[in-house]
């Protein structure tokens, strides 16, 4: 019995010195002449599991905010991914004690304490740092107000509309919720209304720069009720000169590459079509990769995709201008060969009859004394035949001439080389008028 005895009071011995060691190296030893209770003094009675006014209003929660960084924003999953100092700030008149001055308490005191549920609805992932130890602040003033800071970072969800990409302006927001204590137990509120936010002033980004922030206070409606609801809304725009050097400024060279074709000459068929043929495979690249940090799958059609698909169509414009140019050159070469072979024919045979009348003299004298022979009827109606098939011989090369002449005109242009010196002037001139057409349309509306 007396060794039980003995057991027992060495064991009460050792945790009374444990906890005097823990509370006197961490916070001091408190005397009667600063008026100030000590820890144990302070959390005897409280409990925890009770929010503070229980049964007598709700708690009144201030919020900010120190925006530490915004690590990344993506466009394929439609997030972003910040680092920011979340403070919180309510009263417990539980936990008012005598004097001016505030007590800051270890981070793991925070479970002998009553604190919000909050959290972050649209929030994919979030961590709690715990380098060194678990980043987390409980002071405690005299007056009962509870200061309650935490450093977490957290991938939130932000709706993109990427109709005008690289032009567009995001908005974002960063929602603050109660999880299980509705309207009628704690109220949320700004401790200095836009003010309560800080950081995002001083914020350099990669990509984007912060045009403006403000908060509201709202509440948000679930089957179970109403609940208090934060929320800071924040605008990004995109920095557009990035892609201007790395895709607008290649596209648009590539481009102009693809009309030096235009000062070749038609018969330097291999060189006309490297050129064509490269810069349609050096854009089609180009677009593949312009789309890999942009979602595989979407209803978007973006800005960059239209001027992507605007230089596409003149590069391959381009080539198909030659190919129309040199289809209409060999269609005129051969029109102009068959007209010479006609040509040709026509002057043999004019040589081979002037030859015939002028060799047979005597064979046209005795035609002649046949001809006076005959009735004057006779001779006039053989006149008349010999004059039609003349007539009928002529009519028949002349219309086969004019038949050629109109092929030529419908199947070739009279001169090929002027679809180049059109495409010279033609091309530049369009592509100028849809590039300023395409930029007031995004810049301004």
């Amino acid at each position: 019995m007396l060794l039980y005895l003995l057991f027992w009071m060495s064991l009460f011995l050792l945790i009374t010195n444990g906890e005097r060691g823990f509370y006197g190296n961490h916070y001091g030893e408190w005397n009667d002449s600063q008026l100030q209770p000590t820890i144990q003094k302070l959390m005897k009675g409280y409990n925890r599991y009770l929010r503070p006014n229980f049964n007598q209003g709700p708690v009144k929660i201030g919020m900010s905010l120190d925006i530490a960084s915004i690590d990344a924003i993506s466009e394929i999953n439609m997030d972003y991914t910040a680092t920011i100092f979340l403070r919180q700030r309510w009263g417990d008149s539980r936990l008012i004690f005598p004097g001016n001055e505030s007590l800051s308490l270890d981070g793991r005191l925070v479970s002998l304490l009553w604190i919000p549920d909050t959290f972050i609805p649209d929030s994919k992932r979030s961590f709690l740092h715990d380098v060194t130890v678990e980043n987390r602040l409980i002071r405690i003033f005299s007056n009962g107000t509870v200061l309650y800071a935490l450093r977490i970072t957290a991938t939130i969800a932000c709706n993109m509309d990427l109709t005008k990409y690289p032009m567009d302006r995001q908005e974002c927001t960063l929602q603050l919720e109660s999880w299980g204590y509705n309207l009628q137990d704690v109220v949320f509120y700004w401790t200095r209304g836009n003010d309560s936010v800080k950081g995002l002033d001083t914020l350099r980004l990669a990509q984007y720069s912060v045009e403006s922030y403000y908060t509201t206070v709202s509440q948000a409606v679930y089957e179970t009720g109403f609940y208090p609801k934060l929320v800071l809304h924040f605008s990004l725009r995109r920095n557009v000169l990035f892609f201007i050097l790395e895709t607008y400024v290649p596209s648009t060279l590539l481009v102009v590459l693809s009309w030096v074709s235009f000062w070749i000459s038609q018969s330097s068929v291999p060189a006309r079509t490297c050129i064509g043929v490269t810069t349609v495979l050096t854009m089609t690249t180009l677009m593949m990769g312009a789309r890999t940090s942009l979602p595989n799958a979407n209803c978007f059609i973006k800005a960059i995709d239209v001027y992507l698909g605007i230089c596409f169509t003149f590069i391959f414009g381009a080539l198909l201008e030659y190919a129309c140019a040199h289809f209409c050159t060999m269609q005129h070469q051969t029109i102009v060969d068959v007209q010479r072979e006609l040509l040709k024919e026509f002057e043999e045979s004019n040589g081979m009859t002037h030859l015939a009348n002028s060799t047979s003299p005597k064979k046209m004298q005795t035609e002649e004394s046949t001809q006076q022979e005959m009735p004057e009827q006779s001779v006039i109606c053989e006149g008349n035949e010999a004059k039609d098939k003349k007539k009928e011989k002529g009519c028949g090369l002349s219309s086969v001439k004019q038949m050629s002449r109109r092929a030529a005109s419908m199947m070739s242009v009279e001169n090929p080389n002027n679809i180049d010196r059109h495409a010279r002037v033609f091309f530049p001139t369009v592509f100028l008028l849809v590039n300023i057409f395409y930029w007031l349309y995004y810049l301004l509306f």
